[in-house]
């Protein structure tokens, strides 16, 4: 007996540029903010970088045969802005570009749907130098990218994402800076924030059909204590609904405007934004990997955070299982986000576009044996089926990660992916998660308990 999914449910897996590529400096391409963050000394585990990766760029032609022994239906990945346009303006490389035209084709060639996400966080370098983020020309340079990659492309490829995780862009990256380009500026974080969403809205206009991927987190309080209550909101606030309101409700939450009143006035935001920002989307992307448990009172944090206005904030661990990561396995936390969209936004096509696990995995007489992967993936497609089952419009799911490869910050030491990368020799091993998904994908659903 199987637990079946709706007819034409998408199934997928995703990966990002810089994560697998390599060829970092090959045909053209010049340095985006996260290889100069990754060559910076003690910003990575290891000083690990991007440079090689998985060696997708020379062989991606391989890793497309292995989607198709899995029998994917779908397949997303980002454009490398600086392969596409190496300064962050001006013309087109016509090589960046071959590179996706022969992996769009290849996909197509072997029945994989290309799903393009035109941001994963490697903003070319020199477009950081003139202010990054956090300046208004970075959103208007974006959409003008967008428009040179979706003139390239926009023939062969139906489905299109803008940005993948704002929230990790403008307040990792800005705000408690353990990611790409490493600053840490509250006030910096949020304007970055708002000029995402703007080259969001902006790109629409060009690309059309198309949509945004946001990291969303079910949020709970420590206790019923007022205090912890307040910071379940705070961070509620900041990590949800600071995105979903301006892109789906055309304005800024007051609750999280105000909260944010010592760190900066909104000034950046200028008439008419909002209503570029809250142009309706063709579908929203849902990234989602565990739950938030806060407490508020805490002692203050000092420096920057990635939480402005909230550093008194603490995050509660519970004594549950988690992932190699350290992140709580939360299951119904996903069933709760995809409910909240139905019941609080207005109707849009939903997708999960992420959602995995890092595990210490080792190869054993040519084998990989993950049980506690399969699991992961086991329960949370059991949530994703629980939610449609109650009215959510879920059209699709995507595993994170396709392959093992370059986890940000941690460099090569966490492994999320269905295939094993042996770094040292490039060697793929599908692992049993993989064989495990191939299965559901085959049958359009789960084996009933």
């Amino acid at each position: 007996m199987t637990i079946a999914f709706p007819p034409g449910f998408l199934w997928g897996a995703a990966t990002a540029a810089y994560q697998i590529e390599g060829a970092a400096t090959e045909d053209g391409r010049t340095p985006s903010i996260w290889d100069t963050f990754s060559h910076t000394p003690g910003r990575t585990v290891g000083g690990d970088t991007g440079d090689v990766a998985c060696d997708h760029y020379h062989r991606f032609r391989d890793d497309v045969k292995l989607m198709a022994d899995l029998g994917l239906r779908s397949y997303r990945f980002s454009l490398s802005w600086p392969r596409i346009q190496p300064r962050g303006s001006g013309p087109a490389s016509q090589r960046g570009l071959d590179f996706y035209r022969g992996l769009v084709d290849e996909l197509l060639d072997n029945g994989i749907e290309p799903w393009v996400t035109l941001y994963h966080w490697d903003l070319p370098q020199e477009l950081e130098d003139a202010g990054g983020w956090p300046a208004r020309d970075t959103a208007l340079r974006f959409a003008d990218y967008a428009a040179l990659a979706h003139e390239a492309l926009g023939d062969r490829v139906r489905f299109w994402t803008t940005f993948n995780e704002p929230w990790c862009s403008a307040f990792l990256g800005y705000g408690s800076g353990v990611h790409a380009p490493g600053r840490t500026d509250g006030a910096e974080a949020v304007r970055a924030a708002h000029h995402l969403l703007l080259g969001h809205g902006l790109a629409l206009r060009s690309v059309g059909q198309a949509g945004i991927t946001l990291n969303l987190y079910a949020v709970s309080p420590a206790s019923q204590a007022p205090a912890d209550v307040d910071a379940a909101r705070r961070i509620d606030g900041l990590a949800n609904r600071f995105f979903l309101d301006p892109l789906l409700r055309g304005a800024y939450p007051a609750d999280v405007v105000s909260d944010l009143a010592d760190v900066t006035d909104m000034s950046h935001v200028r008439d008419g934004d909002l209503a570029i920002i809250s142009t309706p989307p063709a579908m929203l992307g849902v990234n989602y990997y565990s739950r938030h448990v806060v407490a508020g009172g805490g002692a203050s944090s000092s420096g920057a955070t990635s939480w402005p206005g909230s550093g008194d904030v603490r995050f509660v661990t519970r004594g549950v299982p988690v992932t190699d990561m350290n992140w709580e396995i939360d299951a119904p936390g996903l069933v709760e986000t995809l409910t909240r969209l139905r019941d609080e936004y207005p109707a849009v096509p939903l997708y999960v576009t992420e959602n995995g696990a890092a595990f210490v995995d080792a190869v054993v007489d040519g084998e990989v044996v993950d049980p506690d992967r399969v699991a992961y993936f086991d329960a949370h497609l059991r949530a994703c089926h629980q939610a449609i089952t109650a009215g959510v419009p879920l059209r699709g799911y995507f595993a994170w990660s396709l392959m093992d490869n370059f986890e940000w910050a941690w460099g090569y030491t966490k492994r999320f992916g269905l295939i094993h990368v042996d770094y040292a020799t490039q060697l793929r091993t599908p692992k049993s998660s993989a064989r495990w998904y191939a299965e559901v994908i085959r049958r359009n659903g789960l084996a009933a308990e």
